[in-house]
């Protein structure tokens, strides 16, 4: 991909000093911020978590974040305490990108991103590697809001350097901004959660007129009240969630906990206390949800009713982004509680025989040393052959280093005409849901009518389906594409 995109590399060269204007006008802060949620916001500062390399509440200064010169400035609000991308401060420059400092975090950590888009506009959030040339999108968002939002985005560990870059957007136009009041990065997973923090790790309640969970324990906690002390703490002072069946109307009414979405493909145990009363009364079951809507349960109670704190560890292996919900239903009103605390995860398996017989790393290849597990079809020759090619003003080159290789294949080089063959992938295990991502690039197509597409093979070459076909907006510039498909079947992937 060209470094001029928006996922690439800028050329300009980062400076030390601070690149911001150095206020906005009080006018704008007001008609950007509802003052009340700014107050209920704030609370997430007073978290007593550990806070890494990279956190910023935007209070004195910019905690050494820059605004890249080669985009236009990110402006600090000084009686606000906030950063914000402004409309009406474009200029010629097309987007803004503020850029982190240099961070080294080995261990796996979570950031906790507070931030706004007021009008129309996008947000988004790249990793970009020491001694690469390309950013990796992490998270993006594009839906307005009129209040601060709180986003959790997983940063894995890695060996070596690297910055975090936002890149804003704002429509052109008045009233279009794009704000970020504060980053907060901090260690583990962002599906942990103990529940003592105001912001509550990004868990939110699918709001229902009648059930619902609610933060239990702290001082306020009533002498006469059956709900358990907190476990974290195991005292009255410490908090937890629960739900309680006095407000259920009707029959089957069910409250739903659901964690952030995760951000980066995990594997391994997620581990959680709960307490439960009155079981004739009450369902408790935990699923996962990926991005399509799908259901998955991964566990439910072995035991009825509990009189103290009880473990749970089950395995889960998502290669894709998903969520874990936490879902009860009641009978009726006297179906009891349950109460849910201390929220972990952990890479390794909490049952060895978990461990993934199949890796569906093995259909992995860059194309730098050979084709890896794929293949082309035996028929026309070969037409899909390994290049390498030095980048310049009129050709792109490989997307992995920039100078590497990657398939190429010329409809001037087929033995038929307008046809540029098969090449397969490996086979792969049925009743698995896969994610594939990769980059391609056109130059040349006149009609881009399935000039490049993407099918589903059974393990007999029979095509199954077609998963995806090139669009019309494609240029001559790698571009990433990303298919997630579910097969009962064997199955191997094939690119036409």
């Amino acid at each position: 991909m060209q470094r001029s995109q928006s996922r690439c590399r800028t050329q300009s060269a980062l400076v030390e000093t601070s690149l911001f204007h150095s206020s906005i006008p009080a006018t704008f802060a007001m008609s950007l911020l509802h003052f009340s949620t700014l107050l209920a916001v704030a609370l997430l500062t007073r978290a007593q978590t550990q806070l890494l390399r990279g956190s910023c509440s935007f209070d004195a200064d910019s905690c050494g974040y820059t605004s890249d010169p080669a985009y236009a400035a990110w402006t600090i609000n000084e009686e606000g305490r906030f950063i914000t991308a402004d409309s009406s401060s474009f200029g010629e420059k097309e987007k803004y990108v503020l850029v982190s400092p240099e961070l080294e975090l080995r261990d796996w950590s979570c950031m906790r991103l507070v931030y706004q888009i007021s009008g129309s506009g996008s947000l988004q959030l790249h990793l970009r590697p020491e001694g690469e040339n390309f950013d990796y999108v992490l998270w993006t968002a594009e839906k307005p809001s009129d209040s601060w939002l709180i986003a959790s985005v997983d940063l894995r560990n890695m060996s070596g350097a690297y910055q975090l870059l936002f890149e804003a957007k704002p429509s052109r136009g008045m009233g279009n901004s794009v704000a970020v009041f504060e980053i907060h990065i901090i260690p583990g997973y962002c599906i942990e959660c103990n529940f003592e923090e105001h912001h509550l790790c990004g868990y939110s309640n699918q709001w229902n007129p009648n059930v619902n969970w609610y933060v239990g324990g702290s001082l306020a906690w009533d002498p006469q009240s059956n709900l358990p002390d907190d476990h974290t703490m195991n005292n009255e002072r410490g908090h937890y969630m629960y739900v309680d069946s006095i407000y259920a109307k009707r029959f089957q009414e069910v409250a739903k906990l659901v964690s952030p979405m995760t951000t980066a493909s995990m594997a391994g145990c997620l581990s959680f206390y709960y307490q439960r009363d009155q079981a004739i009364g009450n369902f408790f079951s935990v699923f996962t949800k990926d991005q399509l809507g799908h259901y998955e349960e991964i566990w439910r109670p072995d035991v009825y009713a509990t009189s103290h704190w009880k473990l749970v560890q089950v395995d889960i292996k998502a290669p894709h982004p998903l969520e874990v919900v936490f879902e009860v239903a009641f009978n009726s009103a006297r179906g009891g509680y349950v109460a849910l605390d201390d929220i972990s995860f952990s890479s390794e398996f909490c049952h060895t025989e978990t461990e993934p017989a199949f890796d569906p790393s093995v259909a992995n290849c860059d194309f730098e040393e050979g084709l890896c597990q794929y293949y082309q079809e035996q028929t026309g020759g070969s037409v899909w052959n390994m290049v390498s090619v030095k980048p310049n003003v009129y050709r792109i080159g490989d997307h992995t280093t920039g100078t590497g290789s990657f398939l190429l294949t010329n409809t001037r080089y087929s033995s038929r005409p307008g046809y540029v063959g098969r090449l397969f992938g490996p086979s792969l295990p049925g009743n698995h849901k896969y994610c594939l991502r990769f980059y391609y690039a056109l130059h040349g197509f006149m009609k881009l009518d399935n000039a490049l597409a993407l099918y589903i093979y059974d393990e007999n070459n029979v095509a199954q389906e077609k998963i995806w076909t090139v669009s019309e907006r494609s240029r001559d510039v790698w571009t990433e594409v990303e298919v997630t498909y579910l097969k009962p079947m064997s199955t191997k992937v094939s690119v036409k």
